[in-house]
């Protein structure tokens, strides 16, 4: 674990005095004292020591703790408070969502990470264990992650000058709203 907290370190240190782009895999592991194969080890690309999504088994745990007779969007928002206490007590979240910001290869490429979390997050989400999600349904987990992403997004870009909660509750309510409105 201190080797892989070190290569965290190292490179968000590199990404922040160099710029995302101008740094290689290469030049982490030099850094971070390791050779290039550990690095691989430890991370899957240098996308991913910045762009991270939670496991199967995280997220499982956490839309367990919702009622499976509420509505997706429900359970969402339900389990959204668990999850910020948990996401805020990460070291460099802010350092790690500026990094994402300031870089357009990653902006796009946060798309990604976000539809796999969605997926993780819908494939928790059914009632029954053979169950799953409508196509609405799995559209409005992707339409929350994606308004996740832009309340991370608008944190960063904001240099964490606003509350990252704030952000994010008026991200959903922006959907809410929508949601509403349609109806």
């Amino acid at each position: 674990m201190a080797t892989h907290r070190r290569i965290y370190d190292v490179a968000l240190d590199l990404f922040e005095e160099r710029g995302f782009e101008a740094v290689s895999v290469g030049q982490i592991a030099t850094a971070a004292g390791i050779s290039v194969p550990t690095f691989y080890a430890h991370y899957a690309s240098k996308e991913h020591v910045v762009m991270q999504v939670p496991t199967a088994e995280d997220i499982d745990a956490l839309m367990s703790t919702q009622p499976t007779s509420l509505t997706v969007a429900e359970r969402i928002l339900g389990a959204a408070p668990i999850w910020f206490d948990k996401f805020m007590q990460e070291d460099r979240l802010l350092t790690r969502w500026q990094i994402i910001a300031a870089t357009p290869s990653l902006r796009s490429r946060a798309a990604e990470f976000e539809r796999a979390a969605a997926g993780l997050v819908a494939d928790a989400l059914p009632a029954e264990p053979d169950g799953s999600l409508t196509g609405a349904e799995r559209i409005v987990v992707h339409a929350y992650l994606a308004a996740f992403t832009e309340g991370m997004l608008a944190w960063a870009d904001a240099g964490g000058t606003t509350d990252l909660q704030e952000e994010l509750t008026t991200a959903f309510a922006a959907l809410q709203g929508l949601a509403s409105t349609e109806g």
